[in-house]
């Protein structure tokens, strides 16, 4: 997932000129400042950045929660011993100045060893400096922008990681269009798709991607347009979506416009199905678009988390707790990248103390990560993206979403 562009950055290079000198606060036993959490003499934050607010908060919470629930877990089982594990979670509001602000100050806080998030691979785009100045390792279980891993040649072929500290344990949208696109060909059997996006990097790469395997697999595309982030009201858009004879309507971008868009679109009589990408894969979509949603469809990364045997533990306790927001698009994911971390301060990790570079030493630990987490394998490639390169496929039907495929695209 996700959305925003501004790029980068001025103000953060003062930012990454800091060397912390350690990233856990000790107890009274040792020279360093801070207090002792309990069952530990060294208290280890795991940075949060999402949208906790406002829009995307349904998904942005799911993430927050994803990561609590793995340090709980961790502190409970003395996954590390002598090290105690909390979280700072910092809201981003879906803007990238406010996931910038919210980077300098996770990377100014001493006892932060790493963050999990953003959401938003616009937002991402104003993070990945400052975090890499600082020598912090930062894992996002949802940005699916491509060259946020492998540069902005990655089509030609020319794939360049442009930072060392960056993972993601999402599979990014080269793959996640192209799914799409072949589900709509050969599963769907359309042949005219209308592809409409949001403008911004996440939605505006995936409608390129999904157009391209679309044309690839002999469909027709006829008709584009863009909207803006924000918009209510879609009454020229859906008439010319209408008029242009598409038997489907592909957007991307996420559930605040599309979920307005289906709704509108067959108030004008256009009985086509909207299909999207992850931003639009929530039960918001579906409590907002009402009725008018059935048959909708959206890709998501990863197989059903209720699928997986693994995540058990982690949906019932996420439930227990009544945690708000959504665990099924992004928690499992949220909850295996903060695993990543913990993992990896276990191995830097001497007798409950942190070395003094230990940002430096988790970079690293995390690239070395090859373990199998609750929502697939956790194992990271040369650009520091996923091996678990699962997508699903999910309808509205009766009401929810329900998995129609799962597999992987190999172009």
């Amino acid at each position: 997932m996700r959305q925003r562009s501004t790029l980068i950055l001025t103000a953060v290079l003062t930012t990454g000129a800091l060397t912390l000198t350690a990233c856990g606060s000790r107890d009274s036993k040792d020279s360093g400042s801070g207090s002792s959490g309990s069952g530990g003499n060294t208290t280890v934050t795991i940075g949060v950045d999402a949208p906790l607010t406002g829009q995307n908060s349904a998904t942005g919470l799911g993430l927050q929660y994803g990561v609590q629930i793995a340090a709980d877990q961790a502190n409970a089982k003395k996954t590390v011993p002598g090290v105690t594990f909390k979280v700072k979670a910092l809201d981003d509001k879906a803007l990238p100045a406010t996931g910038q602000q919210n980077a300098t100050q996770l990377v100014a806080d001493k006892t932060v060893i790493a963050t999990v998030g953003p959401l938003n691979s616009g937002v991402a785009t104003n993070m990945q400096q400052v975090f890499d100045s600082a020598n912090m390792v930062e894992i996002s279980p949802a940005n699916t922008a491509p060259e946020l891993t492998q540069g902005k040649n990655w089509q030609t072929g020319k794939k360049v990681r442009p930072f060392k500290t960056y993972f993601r344990t999402a599979t990014t949208d080269a793959l996640q269009g192209g799914f799409a696109a072949q589900y709509a060909s050969e599963n769907l059997k359309k042949k005219k798709a209308f592809v409409v996006d949001d403008k911004q990097t996440y939605g505006s790469g995936l409608a390129k991607l999904f157009k391209q395997n679309f044309l690839k697999d002999g469909g027709k595309v006829v008709g584009e347009d863009h909207v803006n982030t924000g918009d209510k009201d879609f009454s020229t858009l859906v008439t010319k979506i209408k008029n242009s004879g598409a038997d489907i309507l592909y957007y991307g971008g996420q559930y605040d416009e599309s979920q307005l868009i289906t709704k509108q679109l067959k108030d004008v009589g256009a009985k086509i199905p909207l299909m999207g990408g992850d931003g639009m894969f929530s039960d918001t979509y579906i409590k907002t678009a009402g009725k008018e949603s059935e048959g909708d469809l959206a890709t998501s990364v990863g197989a059903p988390l209720d699928t997986e045997p693994a995540a058990k533990d982690f949906i019932a306790t996420y439930k227990s707790k009544k945690y708000p927001g959504d665990y099924s698009t992004y928690g499992g994911y949220s909850f295996d990248a903060a695993s990543a971390i913990i993992n990896a301060v276990g191995k830097i990790a001497k007798d409950g103390k942190l070395p003094s570079d230990a940002r430096q030493q988790l970079i690293t630990a995390v690239q070395d990560s090859d373990f199998q987490g609750i929502a697939g394998p956790v194992k990271f490639d040369q650009y520091g993206d996923t091996a678990n390169k699962q997508l699903t496929v999910y309808q509205v039907t009766n009401g929810k979403w329900k998995a129609v495929k799962s597999g992987t695209f190999n172009g």
